[in-house]
Order: structure tokens, then C-alpha cells, then sequence
């Protein structure tokens, strides 16, 4: 029963670690800490998912799938981000 629980609190953490890295991938420089939310979410939705019943696996699951999306408009965001700011900084703009 505890092992359950602490799934479940697992579960719980991935699910807000992909809330926080999809929140993340608008602020420019920030995504680079969105990506990092993804991944240990993504960890955390494996790992829990093992642990749980297939029945009690759903948060587990939106918690895998909040931090794919996470990760990949974070990477997005963040490839744009350093596209631009290179481009401008050649452009002597930045100045």
C-alpha cells in the first residue's frame, strides 16, 4: 500500500512537471528549464507507470504526455530563441 502511494505521488509530479515545462516554453531563455521539467517528468511517468495498476495509471499517463508536449515546444521555443538572437547579434543589432 505505501509503494502504491508513492507512486502516485510520482505520478503527481510528473503531471506537474509537465504543466511547469509547457508553462516554461513561452519565456524565451526559460525553455531551457522547461526542457529539463520535461525530461525528469518523463522519468517520473515511466517509473510510475511501472509501479501502478493499469487501472490507476491516468495521471501517470497525462503526466507523460503534458511533458512530451513540454519537451517538444520547449525545444522549439528555445532553437527559435537562439536562431534570432544569433542572427541579430550578425546583424549588429544587438548593440
Amino acid at each position: 500500500m505505501e509503494n502504491q502511494s508513492a507512486s502516485k505521488g510520482t505520478a503527481i509530479a510528473s503531471l506537474v512537471l509537465g504543466i511547469v515545462s509547457l508553462v516554461l516554453a513561452w519565456f524565451g531563455y526559460f525553455a531551457i528549464v522547461g526542457i529539463v521539467a520535461a525530461i525528469v517528468g518523463i522519468v517520473l511517468s515511466v517509473s510510475a507507470k511501472k509501479a501502478l495498476l493499469p487501472q490507476e495509471a491516468g495521471i501517470a499517463t497525462a503526466g507523460m504526455v503534458c511533458s512530451i508536449v513540454g519537451l517538444c515546444l520547449s525545444a522549439i521555443v528555445f532553437i527559435t530563441w537562439v536562431s534570432c538572437i544569433s542572427v541579430a547579434a550578425s546583424m549588429g543589432l544587438m548593440n
